[in-house]
């Protein structure tokens, strides 16, 4: 066989590119997370060349999941199903635009479906989800769904290995047959979480019926019976994808930037891609093209049939742009600089085996990570290993605080790369919503973010690690490269969750882009200049000072934060018009969370809580928006001794004025409220106050019973836990005059995430104790 080179590079998605599809060699199917399912038909064959249609758009939520369904009577071209975070599987017709109704909407997941298969005989689709279910569809009916048996956790990879018989592959380590029927036949225990599987043809020569790959880095071959057959090693990190051949070679994709060719249990060929993440793979089987998408937001095509490989300049280009990669070296372990070989080596040294990767210390200072290539049998440079901290122990400085990693994240093209700042004592979640704040990004990158961090970070935590499979990337234990004899060992038992309950931290809400904020203050200003209302507006020198404290609070400093910028701050966010006090409500927002400018406003003189309360904000015809911001603003008093204090004191005049809010339908008033309540219960395992912790309860049951968001549902579960744990008559209150149980169950009800379910349990333990 062959080399593969590239044939084609398909641009036209906007973000990471997760699924793809090969079912002929003139089309070619992908989906991405920006929302979008695109068709793309070869309109030239020498070089090959694309046009691309976006048949589908999954609102604005990432698309995940691919599957063809093959011709037949009913449905001539085939159908194409997806699905994604919207948790509908959209099925239609190839042929059909954007605009048309799809021919089926298959509704039944409660959260992200992540994976999709169709039987060979094209009679049924399968699907897995993070809602921990994996369904069974019959095509042409479209009814009801078949649910397969329980899983513990995600479920991760599906496959419809023949009419009798679906495989899933799940984040709690477990490899499951079902009959389609919903019968479970058998189970194999996993060494580690289980992303992808792939269907090996018939006498395949290993003698294996399947295949399997996930988080340790490790494609495992099967007998449908359960017999491990042969462990095939050479990724570095997560495997996500893989694929088969026409003759019965391996394609498989993964973490560490490469596709992967195996054949007859050997690596054959790396190739190596210039982005983090290669994400999805799939072949033709008619031609044994290879088809992969990437978190650098490209569809690329390879071949090893020469009359199809793509021009010369373009290859050459792919090339460059491999060895133009930064390589973060936390995704390499730890490197001694002093003892690596010199550029030398490189041409009296051949390499052991395909994909083995050497660093090297560069005349320059560099060090550059070097692939050997079996089939030019030479060393191949992939990219230049690039300092984001952390692995040597050094703090990085970022807007003058210290870091274990400052990464730099690539949102926009052409435009400079974000910094995203983060400490290993941190929840990675956390440590995402704060960069997505920061930088003003949708909250649907999210979980890409937070996978990004753990990736790049090998990891590394202190302290507890999540539940198990409350991470549905499932890297509680994830490898780490040269742990091979780790990967052969026995899997270890599963530990005990650690405990959620109760909450003993306050939570602040610190992010926001301060420089945006302060243009926005700066324009409604302005404005009244303009409307002639000098009497509430600042003039230029007052502007000048603001300045000065908003570069204070951007810094994190509070020492360094004059306190005449946060008198005008006050006088903004309760004397403008309501229409324009949201800026000013925002940088006051952050300045609660630092102890000087914190101090100055809850003190006597300044009397925080009674100027908000009288300017109106908690009134029902106040903005949604500024009754939200104060909300935050109050929860963050909790963030200083002295805030905590005036919270205390004026526990009995806020909480009136806040619990009409608990049943909005604003899913950022009811995260900043539930927040706030969280913050509450932390204080009162300090303080002996019934009345005030039975009346927190009582709100919280009314927002578990009226929640939908599953944020604003965990965290309103947090609180109601943390508050329980203050004693037994508080959980028999709870339980027999509240009915916190009911609102329990009912939350539950509404969201299927891991974390739900722990920290439920946890409730549940507590109550009936």
């Amino acid at each position: 066989m062959g080399d593969y080179k590239l044939s084609a590079t398909l641009r036209g998605h906007e973000d990471d590119v997760r699924s793809v599809a090969f079912p002929s060699p003139a089309s070619i199917v992908s989906a991405s997370r920006d929302s979008t399912v695109r068709l793309w038909k070869q309109e030239s064959s020498t070089p090959p060349t694309y046009d691309s249609t976006i048949i589908k758009t999954h609102g604005k939520e990432f698309v995940n999941s691919l599957a063809i369904v093959p011709p037949s009577s009913q449905f001539p071209e085939g159908l194409i199903a997806s699905g994604g975070k919207d948790q509908i599987i959209d099925v239609r017709q190839p042929g059909k635009s954007i605009e048309d109704n799809a021919d089926a909407l298959l509704i039944g997941h409660g959260n992200n479906v992540c994976a999709l298969d169709v039987s060979q005989d094209g009679k049924y689709i399968v699907s897995g989800s993070w809602d921990m279910e994996a369904r069974v569809w019959e095509v042409g009916k479209w009814g009801e769904s078949t649910t397969l048996g329980e899983h513990g956790a995600a479920v991760w990879a599906v496959l419809a290995y023949d009419s009798n018989t679906v495989i899933t592959g799940c984040a709690d380590k477990q490899i499951r047959f079902f009959h389609p029927s919903g019968n479970q036949l058998r189970s194999i225990q996993a060494p580690e979480v289980v992303r992808a599987l792939c269907r090996l043809p018939p006498n395949h020569p290993s003698g294996a019926q399947f295949v399997s790959a996930g988080n340790d880095a490790v494609i495992r071959l099967w007998m449908l019976q359960g017999k491990q057959v042969a462990e095939l090693h050479g990724h570095e990190n997560f495997i996500y994808s893989l694929a088969v051949l026409p003759d019965g070679g391996i394609v498989s994709a993964g973490e560490d930037r490469t596709v992967r060719v195996w054949q007859n249990n050997q690596c054959v060929q790396t190739i190596t891609h210039p982005a983090i993440s290669v994400w999805t793979v799939a072949v033709c089987p008619e031609n044994g093209d290879i088809v992969s998408g990437a978190s650098d937001k490209l569809v690329r095509v390879f071949t090893c049939n020469q009359a199809r490989y793509a021009a010369s300049t373009e290859i050459e280009q792919f090339n460059e742009d491999v060895k133009g990669s930064s390589i973060p070296q936390q995704t390499v372990g730890n490197i001694n600089k002093e003892q690596l070989p010199g550029p030398e080596f490189l041409t009296q040294r051949s390499g052991t085996k395909e994909g083995q990767v050497q660093m090297i210390s560069e005349a320059n200072g560099n060090i550059s990570a070097y692939q050997w290539s079996a089939a030019a049998n030479e060393w191949v440079n992939i990219g230049t290993v690039v300092d984001s901290a952390g692995s040597g122990g050094r703090k990085i400085s970022h807007n003058g605080k210290e870091y274990d990693y400052v990464f730099d994240v690539d949102i926009e093209d052409g435009k400079p790369p974000l910094k995203l700042p983060y400490n290993v004592s941190q929840n990675h979640y956390e440590a995402a919503r704060k960069f997505i704040e920061d930088n003003e990004l949708p909250l649907t990158y999210l979980d890409q973010v937070a996978n990004f961090i753990v990736q790049n970070t090998q990891g590394a935590t202190l302290g507890q690690s999540s539940a198990q499979g409350a991470d549905p990337w499932g890297s509680e234990s994830r490898y780490r490269p040269g742990d091979a004899n780790e990967v052969r060992s026995q899997p270890q038992p599963t530990p005990a969750a650690p405990k959620i309950l109760p909450q003993k931290e306050y939570l602040p809400i610190a992010t926001g882009n301060h420089d945006v904020i302060f243009k926005k203050l700066q324009e409604f200003n302005q404005a009244l200049v303009n409307d002639g209302q000098k009497g509430v507006s600042l003039n230029p020198s007052d502007i000048e000072q603001l300045s000065k404290t908003v570069a204070a609070l951007k810094k994190g400093v509070g020492k360094n934060v004059e306190l005449a910028g946060v008198d005008l701050l006050l006088k903004a966010a309760t004397q403008w018009p309501a229409d324009k006090r949201l800026p000013a409500l925002d940088l006051l927002r952050l300045a609660l969370t630092l102890e000087e400018p914190s101090a100055y406003l809850v003190s006597p003189e300044q009397n925080l809580v009674s100027g908000l309360v009288e300017s109106g904000v908690f009134s029902a015809e106040s903005s949604p928006n500024n009754t939200m911001m104060t909300v935050r603003c109050v929860s963050n008093l909790l963030q200083t001794e002295k805030g905590r204090l005036l919270a205390s004191t004026e526990f009995d005049s806020i909480h009136p004025l806040i619990s009409p809010f608990v049943t909005s339908s604003n899913r950022n008033l009811i995260i900043a409220l539930t927040t706030l309540y969280i913050n509450y219960s932390v204080l009162l395992t300090s303080e002996n106050n019934a009345d005030r912790a039975l009346s927190l309860l009582d709100d919280l049951a009314k927002i578990l019973n009226s929640a939908t968001d599953s944020e604003a549902i965990y965290r309103a579960l947090v609180a109601t836990g943390t508050l329980l744990s203050l004693g037994p008559d508080f959980c028999e209150a709870g339980r027999d005059i509240l009915q916190i149980g009911d609102a329990v169950t009912r939350a539950e009800s509404k969201v299927k995430e891991p974390r739900i379910k722990n920290v439920v349990a946890e409730i549940r333990q507590k109550l009936h104790g």
